[in-house]
Formats: structure tokens, C-alpha cells, sequence
């Protein structure tokens, strides 16, 4: 199984995702774990991005394809895998059909008001990468992970201007994708403003037992 998720900046990609791999035993790849973890390591790639996303942009097409087609040729990816943060474009899309394509396109889809609200609540964890919200799904001790205790973080993008440039971004790059994947046949829309659970169970559904 071979899985997209679409979605807006704090849509809940990154929660779902989780829950999908726990349920479905996929790889799960974010290219936004991806690079973050290159930044915090100040390697060259790190180094390259940082502005980048620091102001909400988007890393070249080059780039993402490159570090995706060797991430998905891992051995944790013979089961299937899904993609978080990638693709990005019609481009991107494009270049994946090219190397093995997908299954399902999931597209969680939220306004741009709920999405702020979120965007400006979210909490990570910077040690194993939970994420929470402090207003639909805080952690169970304010500022503390419930998974491993680590102190919680917010990012430096997670304002609201960041937060309007990114869905500005979105909204110009990304939001294509719906369309292409559902010409295809792949897309499946689901309701962000459900709630977490709500919205995993219609997934659940879409990619059945």
C-alpha cells in the first residue's frame, strides 16, 4: 500500500499518519522530518534549507525527488509506505508516477481560519517527533510529551504570518495535486474539522481492513 497525504500546514498529516502506520505497518516518510533533521544537524543540506523554511518556502523539486527515491528504496518500505510533505507539486506528482507512483491520494481538507487557529497552538516534541495541539490535542501535562517526557517546542514558523505564508503556498503549489489525483482515480477527500479520532476512522475506512 502506497500512500499520499494532502493537506495544509497543521491539516493533521502528521497525526494520522501515525496512526495509519501503527494500524497498516507502513513506512512512514516526511520530508519535512527529513530536512528539519538535517537543519538541527547544520549539515550541508541543513544549511541549504534553513532559510527556506524558516520563512515557509518550498526546497527545490530536484532536491525532495532526489531524497525521496532513495528513502522509498529501504527495506522498511517493501510493505508500502506513506508519504507525508511530498508531493508537493504537479511536478513532484508527476515524478513520482515515474518511479512507482501511488495507491491512494488522501486529502485532508480544513479552512485557512481553522488552520491558523491550529497553526499558532502546535507543540512538538524535538526529541521523537509527536506533535500536539493545545487547543484540539494537547499533551496530558501542559508542555510535556506524553511519549517520552520530553519538553514540548513550538516552531519558529508557527505564526500567524508564517502560518499565511505557508497556506498562501499551499494554496498555490500543492492544492493542484487534488485535481491531478483525482483524475486518476486516487483521491479521496476527508473532512479536517472533524475530530482526530472522527477523522481517522473515515480513513480507516477509504484504505479498508
Amino acid at each position: 500500500m502506497k500512500l499520499v497525504l494532502i493537506g495544509a500546514p497543521a491539516a493533521g498529516k502528521g497525526t494520522q499518519a501515525r496512526k495509519i502506520i501503527a494500524k497498516y505497518s507502513l513506512a512512514y516518510i516526511s520530508t519535512g522530518d527529513m530536512l528539519r533533521a538535517e537543519v538541527a544537524k547544520e549539515s550541508e543540506l541543513g544549511l541549504t534549507v534553513k532559510e527556506i523554511m524558516s520563512t515557509g518556502g518550498l526546497v527545490s523539486d530536484e532536491l525532495i525527488i532526489a531524497i525521496v527515491k532513495e528513502r522509498i528504496k529501504e527495506d522498511d518500505c517493501k510493505n508500502g509506505f506513506i508519504l507525508d510533505g511530498f508531493p508537493r507539486t504537479v511536478v513532484q506528482a508527476e515524478k513520482l508516477d515515474e518511479i512507482g507512483g501511488i495507491d491512494k491520494a488522501i486529502y485532508i481538507n480544513c479552512s485557512d481560519e481553522v488552520l491558523l487557529e491550529r497553526i499558532t497552538a502546535r507543540e512538538t516534541c524535538p526529541k521523537c517527533g509527536a506533535s500536539y495541539n493545545k487547543l484540539a490535542a494537547p499533551s496530558k501535562v501542559a508542555g510535556i510529551c506524553d511519549v517520552c517526557g520530553e519538553k514540548l517546542t513550538q516552531r519558529k514558523d508557527d505564526t500567524i504570518e508564517a502560518g499565511q505564508a505557508r497556506l498562501k503556498t499551499f494554496h498555490e503549489q500543492s492544492e493542484p495535486l487534488v485535481e491531478y489525483y483525482n483524475k486518476q482515480g486516487k483521491l479521496y477527500e476527508i473532512d479536517g474539522t472533524m475530530g482526530i479520532d472522527n477523522i481517522t476512522e473515515a480513513i480507516f475506512a477509504v484504505l479498508g481492513e
